[in-house]
C-alpha cells in the first residue's frame, strides 16, 4: 500500500501541467506527449525564478512536496503524542479523564511518564503517509484541476479549486493512515491491549482480520477531508488576506524569515478551524477503534450531541499548533530545496480587460 502511494506520486507528472507559464505553447501538428498537449497557462504567478531547483509542477517537485508533507505530518504528530493520548483518553472514558490536567496526571499515576509516549510508532509511520499524500497529492490535483478550469475561471474560483484539491489529496491520505491510526487508538486506550506496534498489529488481525485495519476508515474520511478541506483553503485565503492587509510591505520584499512567520501565523488560525470542524468525527473514531465490533452509527448515538465535543479543548490547542508548524515544516522544506513557491494569485490581465480594471 505504501509503496504504491510513493510511486504514484512519483508518477504524477504525466498527470499534470505548470499552474502557471509563460511559455508558447507549440500549435504545430507535430506528436506531443500528455505532458506537452495540456496548455501551459496562467501566467507569471508561478514562473520558475533563477534560483529554484526545478519546474513548478514537475517530478522533482512533487515528489520533494510529498516528503516536505512526510516531515511535517510524521514529526508533528508525533511530537504531541502524550496531548492526543489524554485527548482520546477523554473521548473513550470521559468519567475517568475528566479533563486534560486530570487525564495527564490519572495516566502518570497508572504508566509512569513513559505511558504519555504509547503509540508514538503508529503515529509516526501513519501520519508520516498521510502527509506524503496529503501535501504531494495537494499539489497534484490543484495543478489538474487549475490547468481543466483555466486561467480565469482558476483564479475567481480558487477557493473551490483548494478545497477540490484537498478534498481529493486526503482521500487517498486516510488510506495510508488508517492502519496505523486503528493500531494507535488501540495501545493508547485500551490498557493492557498492547504496549508497542510489533504487539497490536498481530493481535489486531487475529481478532478481526483486514477489517481491524479499516474499519475506521470512513469516520477517518468524515474527521479528515472535512479537516484537510477547511486546513488547505483556510491557510491559501489568510496568506492572501494577511499579504493584502496586515504585511507592510509586498511578498517579493519579504524576506524568507518574514515570510515563513506569515506561514506559521496563517497554519494556526487555519488549526483552530480544522479542530472545529473535524472534532465530532474525531471522537467517533476514537471510540470506534477502541471497541470491537462497534459501528459509526452506533457510537454515534452512544455519544450523543454533548458527548461528541468532550476534549474539543486539548484538541484545539494540539491541532492549532500542529496545522502551524506543519505549514512552517512544509514551507522551510520549500525553502531548503529550493521549490518554486508562488506568490499569492493576482487577477490575469484578461479578466481585468474584461471588467473593465486594465490601465
Amino acid at each position: 500500500m505504501y509503496p504504491s502511494a510513493l510511486t504514484l506520486l512519483a508518477r504524477a507528472n504525466p498527470f499534470s501541467a505548470p499552474l502557471f507559464s509563460l511559455q508558447k505553447v507549440d500549435e504545430s501538428p507535430q506528436p506531443q506527449s500528455l505532458h506537452t498537449q495540456r496548455p501551459r497557462r496562467l501566467a507569471a504567478a508561478a514562473t520558475a525564478d533563477e534560483g529554484d531547483a526545478c519546474e513548478f509542477g514537475s517530478q522533482k517537485y512533487f515528489i520533494l512536496c510529498g516528503f516536505g508533507g512526510i516531515l511535517s505530518c510524521g514529526t508533528t504528530h508525533t511530537a504531541v503524542v502524550p496531548l492526543d493520548l489524554v485527548k482520546c483518553r477523554m473521548q473513550v472514558d470521559p468519567d475517568k479523564y475528566k479533563s486534560i490536567g486530570n487525564g495527564f496526571r490519572v495516566t502518570v499515576k497508572e504508566d509512569g511518564f513513559r505511558g504519555l509516549a504509547k503509540g508514538w510508532a503508529p503515529t509516526f509511520i501513519g501520519y508520516s503517509m498521510q502527509g506524503l499524500c496529503k501535501f504531494g497529492f495537494y499539489e497534484v490535483f490543484k495543478i489538474f484541476y487549475a490547468d481543466l478550469m483555466g486561467e480565469e475561471n482558476t483564479y475567481l474560483w480558487r477557493t473551490s479549486l483548494y478545497l477540490a484539491a484537498s478534498a481529493s489529496a486526503e482521500f487517498f491520505a486516510d488510506i495510508a493512515l488508517a492502519p496505523m491510526e486503528a493500531a494507535k487508538v488501540r495501545i493508547q486506550t485500551q490498557p493492557g491491549y498492547a504496549s508497542t506496534l510489533r504487539e497490536a498489529l498481530p493481535k489486531m488481525y487475529g481478532e478481526e482480520g483486514v477489517w481491524a485495519f479499516y474499519k475506521g476508515v470512513v469516520p477517518l474520511w468524515m474527521r479528515q477531508i472535512p479537516y484537510t478541506m477547511m486546513k488547505f483553503s483556510c491557510f491559501e485565503r489568510t496568506v492572501e488576506l494577511l499579504y493584502k492587509h496586515v504585511v507592510p510591505k509586498p511578498r517579493s520584499e519579504c524576506t524568507k524569515g518574514e515570510q515563513l512567520v506569515v506561514t506559521f501565523v496563517a497554519g494556526y488560525i487555519a488549526g483552530v478551524f480544522c479542530a472545529i470542524v473535524s472534532h465530532p468525527a474525531d471522537s467517533v473514531v476514537s471510540v470506534l477503534n477502541k471497541e470491537t465490533g462497534s459501528t459509526a452509527v452506533g457510537v454515534l448515538k452512544k455519544l450523543g450531541p454533548k458527548g461528541v465535543w468532550k476534549g474539543l479543548v486539548a484538541r484545539i490547542i494540539m491541532i492549532g499548533t500542529l496545522t502551524a508548524l506543519q505549514w512552517f515544516i512544509y514551507d522551510s522544506v520549500k525553502v531548503y530545496f529550493r521549490l518554486p513557491r508562488p506568490p499569492p494569485p493576482e487577477m490575469p490581465e484578461s479578466l481585468k480587460k474584461k471588467l473593465g480594471l486594465s490601465e
